[in-house]
């Protein structure tokens, strides 16, 4: 009996840990909202007589001047165009007020959520009796977790898929019993060479499409390279894999300081940023549905092909391997080349969702790739992990960054939180190994 619970909670265990982490990141984000967007926009012109005038009351923010625009549309799909609007601060609403106080015609005054909270209207009737009569018009609210919006679980997901992408190729690495620290170099380097790339030889902001593929390739293989050499060394000099990686998380990172004389190079056109701010099946962003297609892939590749059980013989006993006929310096050295190629599309990703080129991408990423690949139940002493487990691992990163963001914890303490939950998973990792 006491097998079976070991298999089922090492296989599904940190599927359980992230649904616990998000009930509790619900739980302490569980706030008062107000209704927003198109529907809050067509419930409050549903509450206004038709014909009526109809004063609107807000800040000069963005979000109130979009939420303005909509009722306006809202208004004028019912007929309604007699529309005041006063977007600005408390003392434009004071002054409005008193206009309004004067009018003789006043049916309804619309305010946003925002200025709702404003104390210029606790002695409306006080000041002004005129509108003590006025129906008071404002968005509804409801409760709702921060943490369960829409728009925030699609950060979280967006956010989280260059570390994702990036423990891919991590995760096969140590499974064969290595280690692959130049990961956060290597993104850095990828994206400052197609910054540099565009900017010099693809005509900047006005790169074509093809100038944008080529560079983003020429990038990617640049960091193939630098993992091919990485494997090399590992597999035919006997030199251990953290020495290797060490030493070309270093080049790395020279290489990419040099090539942007230490500057941000942002001379990229607008429609580079499809790759990393652009949304695709249903509206989810296309960085996210990469992530899923490689990881799906990356499975198949595990479960499926000769690849896969290559890297688990080797992770788990070298001579064994080599003794079954398995190549395994060709299978470690393919790994590094893996991790790199996914470190350099890592690093276009990076760059298409900055919009911009920079060799400090990607500081502490090889840490944050390993962490997930560990808390995923992947093992240091090579020979076990999972590729979807990686990935409930990079959630997992996710999901405690982002609710410690939501709850105002100090950046200082995300660090500490971090740095525990890491020491946690390869605690674990050495109870299961026991």
């Amino acid at each position: 009996m006491r097998a079976p619970l070991q298999r089922f909670f090492s296989a599904y265990g940190m599927i359980g840990v992230l649904l616990a982490l998000c009930v509790f990141f619900s739980t302490v984000t569980y706030t008062k909202q107000a209704a927003s967007g198109l529907e809050a926009a067509e419930e409050i012109a549903s509450r206004i007589p038709k014909g009526a005038s109809v004063t609107l009351i807000g800040s000069d923010t963005a979000e109130d001047q979009g939420f303005t625009d909509l009722l306006i549309q809202a208004l004028a799909r019912r007929g309604m165009s007699q529309v005041k609007i006063v977007l600005g601060e408390p003392q434009d609403a004071r002054r409005a007020l008193a206009e309004l106080a004067k009018s003789p015609e006043i049916h309804a005054v619309v305010r946003t959520e925002k200025a709702s909270r404003w104390l210029v209207f606790e002695d409306v009737a006080t000041e002004f009796p005129s509108l003590s009569d006025v129906p008071w018009i404002q968005p509804r609210s409801y409760f709702f977790p921060n943490f369960l919006k829409a728009d925030n679980l699609l950060n979280i997901a967006n956010q989280i898929a260059v570390i994702a992408i990036v423990a891919i190729g991590m995760t096969m690495v140590i499974i064969a019993g290595g280690i692959d620290l130049s990961v956060g170099s290597l993104i850095a380097l990828s994206a400052v060479g197609i910054a540099v790339g565009l900017r010099d030889y693809g005509g900047g902001t006005a790169a074509s499409s093809t100038a944008m593929v080529a560079c983003g390739i020429a990038a990617v293989a640049v960091c193939g390279l630098a993992g091919a050499f990485s494997g090399f060394m590992v597999t035919r000099f006997a030199i251990p894999p953290f020495i290797v990686t060490l030493g070309m998380m270093l080049v790395s990172s020279g290489l990419a300081y040099t090539l942007a004389e230490g500057q941000s190079i942002s001379a990229m056109p607008d429609s580079f940023t499809w790759l990393g701010r652009g949304t695709g099946f249903l509206g989810l962003p296309i960085a996210v549905l990469l992530m899923f297609a490689l990881y799906v892939a990356a499975h198949l590749v595990m479960s499926q092909m000769r690849f896969g059980r290559y890297l688990y013989a080797v992770g788990g006993n070298v001579e064994a391997a080599a003794l079954s006929g398995v190549p395994v310096k060709r299978v470690i050295a393919l790994t590094y080349v893996i991790s790199g190629l996914l470190a350099g599309l890592g690093g276009v990703l990076f760059a298409s969702q900055l919009k911009s080129g920079s060799p400090t991408y990607g500081t502490m990423y090889e840490l944050y790739v390993i962490a997930a690949a560990v808390v995923g139940g992947t093992s240091l002493s090579g020979g076990k992990g999972r590729m979807f487990g990686t990935l409930i691992g990079a959630f997992t990163i996710a999901v405690i960054q982002n609710g410690m963001n939501l709850t105002n914890v100090e950046s200082y303490t995300q660090k500490v939180v971090l740095g525990l939950v890491i020491l946690g998973a390869v605690l674990m990792d050495k109870t299961r190994q026991n």
